[in-house]
């Protein structure tokens, strides 16, 4: 597996690496991008913990703010048994509270932080993306490549959300801006027939990774079902394993309805890994923790930002510390 490399703009600094440079912009911009959901947790446990001993009343608020923060029943509930098992009748800080909460956060994520690996032979590895219409799902088709592209894979891309033309036309201009070649067809078109084409020239090209926007209408689950699993056949045709990864799109600022969205699309599409966006512009970025602890699916990167290069991996340590309103561990 190759690694993710940094950004132009990060290696630009002729005497910066770019092992050295990336992660420490990509950080920042991580810590930035948190900042209100680290806010929100910190004023929900604002004034519970007090100068009396922890006790059940305590443990019973602290619980209620931290599902409040949108980090879930299942993660709030092993946070407070920590601290009864550790701090029940002592006293208690705010920051051994975030402290607590850092490290389960840390615990949950480790288990499901997984970038995407290029592991298709012979090539391409086909990836199709789903998830509801604004959710960012074709710009982060236009991130993902661009990561694969740092990572000196040549990618393809597929228009295969004929319904909408807006879709066929954002994914041609990205495509455009970072000289991919996309594969599109009319408005209303097949999918499937489409995905088919796609794939047949990705193997002509030798194009190592294929990805395949599809739609993400949920108005009409049955007829979406329906396409999607066309579209999983004709891919099969031409190559049995394919497609090799079926990654949802969630949106942080739906909160906990991108709970049921995983539920729906594991269900219509067979979903294999997760990627959430626009954790920048929510209080409600908890909820990553409650998709990964509920669903146990990979999370390949997450979103804090509207640049090319603002779609990453990340380390779980310090994506909980960034959450829980810490420092960064290297500052700690």
């Amino acid at each position: 597996m190759r690694h993710w490399r940094g950004s132009v703009e990060a290696a630009s600094d002729p005497g910066v690496s770019e092992e050295q440079a990336e992660p420490k912009g990509w950080l920042a911009r991580l810590r930035a991008g948190l900042q209100r959901t680290s806010g929100k947790l910190g004023e929900n446990l604002a004034g519970l913990v007090s100068k009396r001993p922890l006790d059940d009343a305590m443990l019973e608020e602290i619980e209620e703010a931290l599902i409040a923060s949108d980090l879930g029943p299942a993660t709030a509930a092993r946070i407070t048994a920590k601290l009864a098992a550790d701090k029940f009748d002592r006293q208690v800080s705010d920051d051994e509270v975030k402290t607590v909460v850092a490290a389960e956060v840390e615990a949950v994520l480790t288990k499901v932080a997984h970038p995407i690996e290029v592991t298709a032979f012979p090539r391409p590895h086909v990836i199709l993306v789903v998830g509801v219409n604004g959710s960012g799902k074709t710009t982060t088709i236009a991130k993902l490549a661009h990561l694969f592209q740092e990572q000196d894979y040549s990618v393809m891309l597929a228009a295969g959300d004929t319904f909408r033309a807006a879709a066929i036309e954002q994914l041609s201009i990205w495509g455009g801006r970072l000289n991919i070649p996309v594969v599109s067809g009319k408005v209303g078109g097949d999918a499937a027939a489409l995905s088919f084409e796609a794939l047949t020239k990705a193997r002509a090209a030798g194009a190592d990774v294929l990805i395949i926007d599809t739609a993400g209408r949920l108005q009409n689950k049955a007829g979406l079902m329906d396409e999607l699993a066309k579209i999983k056949r004709v891919l099969k045709r031409q190559m049995e394993s394919a497609p090799h990864d079926v990654v949802l799109v969630l949106d942080a600022t739906t909160g906990q309805n991108a709970l049921n969205q995983i539920d729906v699309f594991r269900e219509v599409a067979g979903v294999t890994g997760l990627v959430m966006t626009k954790l920048d512009g929510t209080a409600r970025g908890g909820v990553l923790v409650a998709a990964a602890d509920r669903s146990k699916l990979p999370v390949h990167a997450i979103g804090v930002g509207e640049q090319i290069d603002d779609l990453r991996p990340f380390d779980p340590a310090e994506f909980a510390r960034a959450l829980a309103g810490m420092g960064a561990k290297k500052d700690a």
